[in-house]
């Protein structure tokens, strides 16, 4: 899905398919680059993701810019949009999840991340991230925080698959995860908004770099 996606990409920008020109259909890009058609799927999700494309019901994938958006958009949100709500909320909240979890909100997350660590399948592995993030705004006594995560949690999905495929972040992602759950487990508010803060800033950084082409 990578390979086909950078493929994409640099022709895009090299101007091979121009602003309002039509991409071949799935079955013609998987008969091209020798991929199945779900492979292709996910690499024009990518590119939608980055601003290269427009999907147009029925009608096919149009490219609609000849270099990526700053702000890559999953569903209805921008990874801006995205990003700075997790930092006004995911932060604090995983500081109360340190003050206020349960011995039961341990014992998920501990499961949860354990789970993780031995997910192979991306899919899987996506569905165990948004409810891990969901179970942290519940172990903080709030339900209005879980409220929140839940109204993103399908953009979240979506960015966090985008950041597998293309950043390459699981493994980062599980050991940040454990970091976050060490520190919540040790009840200290300042850790926990601390780990909660390192694994943001990664998940943007790495956002960046797709963007620029770094990765």
């Amino acid at each position: 899905m990578e390979a086909v996606l950078a493929h994409l990409r640099r022709q895009i920008e090299r101007g091979e398919y121009a602003v309002g020109d039509k991409l071949p259909s799935e079955a013609a890009l998987g008969k091209e680059f020798e991929v199945s058609r779900s492979v292709v799927r996910e690499a024009l999700r990518g590119l939608q993701a980055l601003g290269l494309t427009e999907s147009k019901s029925g009608k096919g994938t149009f490219v609609t810019a000849t270099g990526p958006a700053e702000h890559p958009v999953f569903g209805p949100y921008s990874a801006r949009d995205l990003i700075e709500v997790r930092r006004h909320v995911e932060i604090p909240v995983a500081g109360y999840a340190a003050l206020r979890r349960s011995a039961d909100d341990l014992d998920l997350l501990g499961h949860l991340v354990e789970r993780m660590d031995a997910e192979t399948d991306n899919t899987a592995w996506v569905a165990l991230d948004s409810l891990f993030h969901i179970t942290i705004a519940q172990a903080s006594g709030n339900p209005v925080f879980g409220k929140v995560i839940e109204e993103i949690r399908d953009a979240l999905a979506r960015q966090s698959a985008f950041l597998n495929q293309l950043g390459d972040r699981r493994h980062r992602s599980n050991v940040e995860h454990r970091a976050i759950v060490t520190a919540i487990a040790d009840g200290s508010e300042t850790a926990a908004v601390e780990a909660m803060t390192a694994h943001l800033r990664h998940v943007e950084a790495t956002l960046t770099s797709i963007v620029n082409g770094d990765e």
